[in-house]
């Protein structure tokens, strides 16, 4: 496993405990919503560079994406 690999696997699953903590919900609940959104496939893109960024603000842009229907993106 590259190292890149190793650095997705380990923020996804930071991602999804925070999912289980702050919606007091199961690991396989979380996985599912998290898996099934924007933010996951924009992750595992190693073309977007998201997988670089850390675990919490990668989680910020799921609630976000959860509360408004997509990613927004802070201005800068």
């Amino acid at each position: 496993m590259c190292k890149k690999d190793q650095l997705l696997e380990y923020s996804i699953q930071d991602i999804i405990d925070m999912i289980t903590t702050d919606q007091s919900i199961e690991y396989d609940e979380a996985m599912n919503k998290f898996y099934n959104s924007e933010v996951f496939e924009k992750l595992i893109d190693k073309e977007t560079g998201l997988y670089l960024e850390s675990p919490e603000y990668v989680y910020d842009l799921f609630k976000d994406e959860m509360n408004f229907g997509h990613i927004i993106q802070a201005e800068i």
